[in-house]
């Protein structure tokens, strides 16, 4: 490079600011002064500059907490109700001992209506103290989608001004089964509610202890209850169910007919269940059967024509088809007495009772498995026990040995209908199974 270009360069080196890197500034005056020579520069790597480091500490305030003793934390208890459930079976299983509480249900006319109007299938929730006393209660209800609640005020109860709606999700779920069928809903994630529920549809048809073979299949379509913020709150009803059994298939619906009452049909509109129930109490032994027996208590001998079964008092008697109240009150011998007349000129006579279901009254129209009264021993009864009796065209049958009539399909006039309510869950099922269609 020529001496006065050096000169130049030197100059505008020697008064740079401080800071600056030299040979970034020589570089850059170079480069604008002269396009035509070529420098060539090693580029220094970018030193960090140091950096000294002291550690800051802060104290910060905490929350305080009090921590109850476990003896006095209430337990939060769901369970879902089952079909002729009554407040005191409910209570029972969430171990709630509270003569308020039933007071309150039983006295109120809001409470009344609560009871008469439980929906089966849905889940019941219960806030309970230690001491078995309740705090708060949520029953589901038959009309709409909202719940009853209850919730203690002091020594005694309310009904809760707003009350959060649950809204219901549409869930779907399919397995195989490897070892054991609650091994394989575990396994594809469903509830243990459903796969109980699912073993009870298909109990009729399939022997879940000796019938299970590896391979066989499930799919099923039901509800999950959530509240407003996302938060589960229980499992709804099942839509549709499907079970593939050594290889025969199986598939129920739910539909709810003309009358408003909901139940499972088979995918031809056939009903699941029976039109009579064998046993009116849900245990219970027979102790008199239908024959010709001494009466106990007039010594003699007579014809028994229905079947005794023995319970402890206070157990619920269940409606063993759907049918009227023809009559409710006291008959004699029989004493506290539900008749009930079905189809097809059958009635059931219900005798010996210790007191009647709140909603039994003259005319009303009740449901297969609806509780109708309480075992107990008025009348002629050496102790407490219930008298039941099957009658065709007015002539007393032997409950026992009769063949008790199925339930009749759809008629033809409603089935149209049936496809067309139920259409979408069987479409979810088939979804569920790619390698066929719907019927």
């Amino acid at each position: 490079m020529p001496p006065r270009k050096q000169e130049i360069l030197a100059d505008h080196a020697n008064n740079c600011a401080p800071g600056v890197s030299r040979r970034w500034l020589l570089t850059g005056i170079a480069s604008a002064l002269s396009l035509s020579v070529a420098a060539a520069i090693a580029v220094v790597p970018n030193r960090a500059p140091d950096v000294s480091a002291r550690p800051i500490s802060e104290s910060l305030g905490t929350p305080q907490f009090s921590i109850a003793a476990a003896n006095d934390l209430p337990f939060v208890l769901e369970d879902r109700v089952k079909r002729g459930d009554t407040l005191e079976t409910i209570f029972q299983r969430f171990g709630i001992k509270d003569a308020e509480a039933i007071r309150f249900m039983q006295s109120t006319e809001s409470g009344r209506l609560a009871l008469r109007q439980l929906r089966a299938g849905r889940p019941a929730t219960a806030t309970v103290a230690p001491d078995g006393s309740l705090i708060e209660l949520t029953l589901p209800q038959t009309r709409g989608d909202g719940n009853f609640a209850l919730e203690r005020k002091g020594a005694s109860f309310a009904t809760k001004e707003s009350q959060q709606e649950l809204a219901s999700i549409v869930e779907m779920r399919s397995g195989t089964i490897r070892h054991s069928l609650f091994g394989a809903t575990e396994s594809a994630g469903l509830p243990d509610a459903v796969a109980t529920r699912l073993a009870e549809l298909f109990g009729t048809e399939i022997d879940f202890r000796t019938d299970l073979r590896t391979g066989d299949r499930f799919s099923v379509v039901y509800e999950t209850l959530v509240q407003e913020d996302g938060r589960p709150s229980g499992i709804g009803r099942i839509l549709a169910a499907e079970f593939v059994n050594q290889g025969k298939r199986h598939a129920v619906v739910l539909y709810r007919g003309k009358d408003g009452q909901e139940d499972y049909y088979t995918e031809d509109g056939h009903s699941l269940k029976q039109a009579f129930l064998r046993f009116p109490l849900e245990f219970t032994r027979v102790t008199s059967g239908f024959s010709q027996r001494f009466h106990p208590i007039l010594k003699q001998w007579r014809q028994h024509k229905g079947v005794d079964f023995g319970a402890p008092s206070g157990s619920a008697i269940k409606a063993t088809s759907n049918g009227t109240v023809e009559f409710v009150g006291v008959k004699g011998g029989y004493g506290n007495v539900v008749i009930l007349r079905h189809r097809d000129n059958i009635s059931t006579l219900y005798a010996h009772m210790r007191g009647f279901a709140s909603t039994v009254r003259k005319g009303a129209s009740v449901s297969q498995g609806d509780v109708i009264g309480y075992v107990g021993q008025s009348g002629w009864a050496t102790g407490p026990h219930l008298h039941y009796e099957f009658r065709v065209n007015n002539v007393a049958r032997d409950p026992m040995s009769i063949a008790l009539p199925t339930a009749k399909p759809l008629a033809k006039g409603e089935l149209h209908a049936f496809k067309a309510a139920t259409e979408n869950y069987r479409k979810r099922i088939a979804l569920l199974n790619p390698d066929r269609t719907i019927n």
